[in-house]
């Protein structure tokens, strides 16, 4: 078994599509060897960066802050339980705000959704006289909640 893959093989088996790992290792977030014909190699610990990546975005961070978390790793390296846990232990703060945020909008699905208020004319009652505009643009009841 070769200790490189192709990057068809990383997209089949991460289910992330080759042009998203092309913009990863672009970001600096993965990297690759080039065979002679200059096709992209890569080390198979690369999976679970990938894998990483991933999650890490559903999370909620940004690009920016995926490179910086990985950064604090050695390169070309699986991700070990240990490394796992330095790099998550942060996230629950973020996940916490996420999911308040999620049950505030599910509980106003039957209301306005994103009332801030957008819709003058539904709803007089919650926001007579367009009141929330002075708070800002957009749904700011949901944003600043």
């Amino acid at each position: 078994m070769s200790p490189l893959i192709t990057i068809s093989e990383v997209s089949r088996r991460s289910g992330v599509p080759a042009s998203a790992l092309r913009f990863y290792e672009d970001r600096g977030l993965i990297s690759s060897e080039r065979s002679g014909a200059g096709h992209r190699r890569y080390p198979r610990a690369v999976l679970r960066r990938v894998a990483f990546i991933v999650f890490a975005q559903r999370v909620g961070l940004s690009l920016e802050e995926i490179g910086a978390e990985l950064a604090r790793l050695p390169p070309n390296t699986a991700l070990k339980a240990e490394d796992w846990a330095v790099l998550s232990s942060n996230w629950a703060n973020r996940i916490e705000a996420r999911i308040a945020e999620l049950e505030r909008l599910k509980s106003g699905l039957t209301d306005c959704i994103g009332c801030g208020c957008l819709s003058l004319e539904h709803c007089k009652l919650v926001n007579p006289e367009d009141r929330a505009a002075r708070y800002g643009p957009g749904p700011v009841r949901w944003i600043t909640a």
